[in-house]
């Protein structure tokens, strides 16, 4: 079976919860031009699924992992797959999209496995029903309440043997190339399964969409840490990707922060493990190489004392706050006085600090230091080297980010290590 290739096919409004099932370029054709990016493509689905009416709660889906119009119909599906009858273990995210995978993974009598959110407190939570469950007990355990309510953790010890992952996405190809929300998890909770044992080469991926989040993918956006997916479930179809791009073999340390080894406990843990391996865990920011363009100094702690959010916590910064963010990671650059600082605007009001951070990780410009004013829509951006300064601008002018087009260029007043904050742009 050639790569795309639909297993079966149905028409929209056949069995499970119906709905529109209008795709926004057709499924597997290009987005419009200007997608040039993996923020692109994700803004473009956001937008299309909420002014087509196609979004679900929770809303809006801009952000998240997306829940559409005809999410149990695809769901449903799951169950058509032999590589899910086949299998006794199934590992299921907990978006909201797929609470019908999770369901159907509950009635088939399958152990089911969620990730805790985030990673925050270990790998996996085990959903155990109540003994004699009814099946509106089942729908409840499915549910994010439900999962919280019915679980008992799983260490890396637990033993864990998945057959099935069951992954969201904001967009994926008939090749099988994935795109989610721009914070990794995914990735890094697949790798971290390779890590411990608990998938092999050949475990199948399944990913569950609607069909207008069906697009052509450009394979120069992929990443050696993307996760691929085998099966694409949508409400009017099954496709087999047969994809051939390897899956991650396990946790590439040169690629993880000492940010996402601070948020996520268990990563700690098994970096420790394999470091006792004698694998090579040096982090993205421990690599002398990587020093210019991923590690940041400590520039201004008085600041960051008195009005500071850490960049490993994206999540608590309210909208329109403002504050001034360093990251504390690489003290062999606080000698540099030189101090690049790029001016970027236009933030829409709705826009999280944690997302401008998202996209700045993806791309590999991560400032020693952040100033976000998001009341006046705009916030400014501190290098050390020229190079990444002038990437920067490059990389963020016209990248879509809240349904607007920033604005990015060399701010006109630059300073130097230690003096006030930036006047220019008001």
């Amino acid at each position: 079976m050639r790569e795309g290739t639909a297993v079966t096919s149905r028409r929209a409004g056949e069995g499970g919860d119906g709905g529109d099932v209008t795709a926004m370029a057709g499924p597997g054709r290009p987005l419009p031009s200007g997608a040039s990016s993996k923020w692109d493509i994700r803004e473009k689905v956001w937008e299309h699924l909420e002014a087509s009416g196609l979004a679900e709660f929770p809303r809006p889906v801009r952000g998240r992992i997306p829940n559409f119009k005809g999410s149990l119909q695809a769901c449903c599906s799951l169950r058509e797959l032999d590589v899910f009858s086949r299998a006794r273990e199934v590992k299921v995210d907990p978006d909201k999209p797929l609470e019908g995978a999770r369901l159907a993974a509950l009635q088939a009598r399958k152990t089911l496995l969620v990730p805790t959110p985030r990673l925050r407190s270990g790998l996996f939570n085990r959903i155990v029903p109540p003994p004699g469950a009814t099946k509106e007990i089942l729908r409840r355990c499915a549910t994010s309440q439900g999962v919280k309510d019915y679980s008992v953790p799983v260490g890396l010890d637990g033993k864990a043997q998945v057959d099935l992952v069951v992954v969201g996405s904001v967009a994926v190809s008939e090749k099988g190339w994935r795109i989610g929300k721009g914070e990794g998890y995914a990735d890094m909770e697949y790798a971290m399964m390779v890590s411990m044992g608990a998938v092999q080469e050949d475990t199948p991926v399944v990913t569950i969409v609607h069909d207008c989040q069906v697009l052509d993918i450009a394979e120069e956006l992929l990443d050696d840490h993307d996760l691929t997916v085998d099966y694409i479930l949508t409400p009017t179809r099954i496709i087999q990707t047969n994809c051939k791009r390897p899956k991650p073999q396990g946790i590439m340390w040169h690629k993880v922060s000492s940010e996402m080894l601070g948020k996520i406990p268990i990563l700690k843990t098994l970096r420790s493990r394999e470091k006792q391996a004698g694998k090579d865990v040096t982090l993205q920011d421990e690599h002398p190489a990587l020093a210019n363009t991923n590690r940041a100094a400590v520039s201004n702690k008085k600041v960051m004392a008195a009005n500071t959010q850490p960049w490993a916590a994206p999540d608590s910064a309210p909208v329109g706050q403002p504050y001034v963010e360093s990251d504390p990671v690489n003290p062999k650059s606080e000698g540099s006085d030189t101090i690049i600082t790029v001016y970027v605007g236009n933030l829409p009001g709705s826009l999280r600090v944690s997302e401008l951070k998202s996209a700045l990780r993806e791309l590999q410009l991560i400032p020693a230091r952040l100033s976000w004013q998001g009341a006046q829509h705009r916030a400014f951006l501190d290098y050390r080297d020229p190079g990444t300064a002038d990437r920067a601008v490059s990389s963020l002018q016209g990248l879509s980010l809240g349904g607007s087009a920033l604005r990015a260029e060399l701010a006109k007043n630059q300073r130097s290590k230690g003096q006030g904050e930036i006047n220019s742009h008001k």
